[in-house]
């Protein structure tokens, strides 16, 4: 069987305007489950892909920073 898990979820939020979008992205992380981090994986590819190049530095610098809180 193939899966492709990034086309299934782009189709999935395929139509979603930006409430729907942060309502899925802040589900996913609330709710904690294993199941929902492919999901946010295929979203940050999206931001990411977006994003500029100093929008990326500071998306690095917070992930550096909640890294430290998240292994204290």
């Amino acid at each position: 069987m193939d899966l492709n898990i990034r086309k299934a979820i782009l189709h999935n939020i395929s139509n979603n305007n930006q409430d729907q979008l942060e309502e899925t992205i802040v589900d996913a992380i609330q709710t904690g489950e294993e199941k929902m981090l492919p999901g946010l994986g295929v979203l940050f590819e999206l931001i990411w892909n977006q994003s500029s190049e100093q929008d990326k530095q500071e998306m690095i610098e917070a992930l550096e920073q909640g890294v430290k809180q998240a292994g204290s």
